[in-house]
């Protein structure tokens, strides 16, 4: 694409297509006169007279350009690399490809002629352009420049390593600062981290070389390779971050540190473990900023929202949510707590960890170290004239007894347990030894939650099903979904997760059922002759049906569940 002529102004072309009248085009100069830190397109879409996507068609149809979404491309990072960030920011422009001397450019404003001046002479090379709305190429400056400084900071990181000979004494690294691209490396990748949505990074040793993996989405995502040479200071930052022992290298380490990411305060939890070729880390972020579907509804759907709202009306009891190691269980809990904290109640939690800082929320940090465990922390809290308590997991027979007899003697008491459906909890907490009738009379509500990964918007695709696959189904179905994978979902064919959910409110039977210690299957067979229950399965089948998942996501969940 050539670079446009200078003697095309945008009000005349917006005038003259029809999109603003010379009214409007006049009162966008008069504004403009007065604030010139804007260009008159800006202007005009923040008037509310076009819209951006208005002012990029007509430029394009005008100076033969090229409205692409930045979803679609793959950014060459070699071509990104032409461009300073602080330049490409300055612009909002992002290289995009290069071949040949030419340099492909997406940006928003092809007539900011000193714009491309700049962007030729940084680069020496003509600069060709396609059109890109403002945000997504916003998106695009972030996401591949966090990689490049991430590359960077490992290259750097690795040639520090090799010319150094003193590599795991920390003491000597911290005094003549030659660490320096090690906290740079570790920073790239926490923002890398950020950036990608991922909810777990993973520093992994091996013979010849140190895997960084990310979790996202649900999936494992391998990102950098590094030299082993440079592992053990990865690993002594790390260590330095979370207050950790440095010197301890054979046995398994928890911590965690703060930082600030644009603006957003992370909690990450660090675990250390140690494996054939040195230690193992994995940091997880903890952060409730995760953009939700149905977040207005703790994640739910409509249904289920009301059932769970009547359930938390009882002024005492226990509610449990239920599910698998990273379900989103916490996550739905803290929601149910922001709510809670607008009424006049007082509230206390014990978790490990606390995730995040609740405003009119007293929450307690588990410390077995000190003695801390969830039962001595319970025992306290009940002496503190709480009305709503959350602990984080019930996990032993002794944190089980009380959190029942708190809810028993007055207390909404909200938790978690591992169990893979709301009916099991039932057998679950019995089997820890609460009695029957103590279970029966304390619980409230049971909640089984699972978060489903999403098919991938841009890579989306219809394919016929197969005969197993209706017949899991239990319909003639004529056409599913799934992705085949792009750059935008690192190939997996997944981007996202929704909440899925069952929920049980305890009835009278259901309590006289438990009493008598009833088998499970007495209990299944009530909930659902009676329709109690909207169970996970079909919340599944639904999704896949209207394309929001697949069907390797229901035969997961399913395998759980049956």
């Amino acid at each position: 694409m050539s670079e446009p002529k200078k003697n095309i102004r945008i009000g005349d072309i917006l005038v003259n297509d029809g999109y603003i009248t010379d009214a409007q085009l006049g009162e966008a100069l008069a504004y403009q006169k007065v604030d010139r830190s804007k260009r008159l397109g800006a202007i005009l879409v923040d008037t509310g007279y076009v819209t951006e996507e208005q002012v990029l068609t007509a430029l394009a149809k005008r100076l033969d350009l090229k409205v692409i979404r930045m979803a679609d491309l793959v950014v060459d990072m070699t071509a990104a690399a032409e461009i300073p960030r602080n330049i490409a920011e300055k612009y909002g422009v992002i290289p995009v490809a290069e071949k040949q001397g030419h340099l492909l450019v997406a940006l928003n404003d092809p007539l900011d002629f000193y714009a491309l001046e700049d962007l030729r002479m940084i680069t020496g090379k003509i600069i060709d352009t396609v059109l890109a709305t403002r945000e997504e190429i916003a998106k695009a400056i972030d996401a591949t420049y966090s990689e490049i400084e991430a590359k960077k900071a490992a290259s750097e990181a690795n040639l520090a390593v090799e010319d150094s000979e003193t590599l795991s004494v920390v003491e000597e690294l911290d005094a003549d600062g030659s660490d320096a691209p090690v906290v740079n490396l570790i920073n790239s990748i926490l923002i890398k981290g950020f950036n990608a949505g991922a909810s777990d990074i993973h520093i992994e040793p091996f013979e010849t070389q140190t895997v960084v993996r990310m979790r996202i989405d649900g999936l494992i995502v391998e990102y950098l390779t590094l030299s082993p040479t440079l592992h053990q200071n990865l690993i002594a930052r790390i260590k330095i971050l979370s207050n950790l022992d440095i010197a301890e290298r054979r046995l398994p380490q928890d911590g965690h540190f703060r930082v600030r990411i644009k603006g957003t305060e992370m909690n990450i939890r660090t675990s250390l473990i140690p494996t054939v070729y040195g230690e193992k880390a994995v940091l997880r972020f903890l952060s409730l900023n995760t953009r939700l579907d149905h977040a207005e509804t703790f994640g739910m759907e409509t249904e289920d929202y009301e059932k769970m709202l009547r359930i938390l009306q009882s002024p005492h009891g226990i509610v449990y949510m239920t599910g698998p190691t990273g379900s989103g269980k916490t996550t739905t809990l803290y929601m149910i707590l922001e709510m809670f904290s607008q009424k006049n109640v007082n509230i206390s939690t014990i978790e490990d960890p606390v995730e995040r800082n609740l405003d009119g929320i007293n929450q307690t940090q588990v410390n077995p170290q000190a003695g801390l465990t969830f039962e001595v922390g319970l025992r306290s809290l009940l002496r503190q004239d709480p009305d709503i308590i959350m602990v984080g997991e019930t996990r032993d027979a002794e944190t089980a007894d009380i959190a029942v007899r708190a809810a028993i003697t007055g207390h909404l008491v909200l938790s978690t347990l591992h169990t893979n459906d709301a009916v099991s909890s039932i057998v679950r907490l019995i089997d820890m030894g609460v009695e029957p009738y103590m279970v029966a009379n304390s619980l409230t509500g049971l909640v089984a939650q699972r978060l489903v990964k999403k098919i991938c918007p841009n890579c989306k695709e219809a394919y016929t099903p197969t005969p197993a696959e209706k017949e899991i189904l239990g319909q003639d179905v004529a056409v599913l979904y799934r992705g085949k994978g792009c750059h935008q979902c690192n190939g997996t064919g997944y981007k996202g997760r929704i909440a899925v959910h069952e929920i049980l409110a305890i009835d009278r039977e259901l309590r006289n059922m438990i009493s008598r210690n009833v088998p499970a299957e007495e209990i299944y067979a009530y909930v659902e002759k009676n329709e109690k229950i909207h169970y996970l399965r079909q919340s599944l089948v639904r999704l896949v049906l209207s394309g929001v998942t697949t069907m390797e996501e229901l035969l997961k969940v399913t395998y759980y569940v049956d």
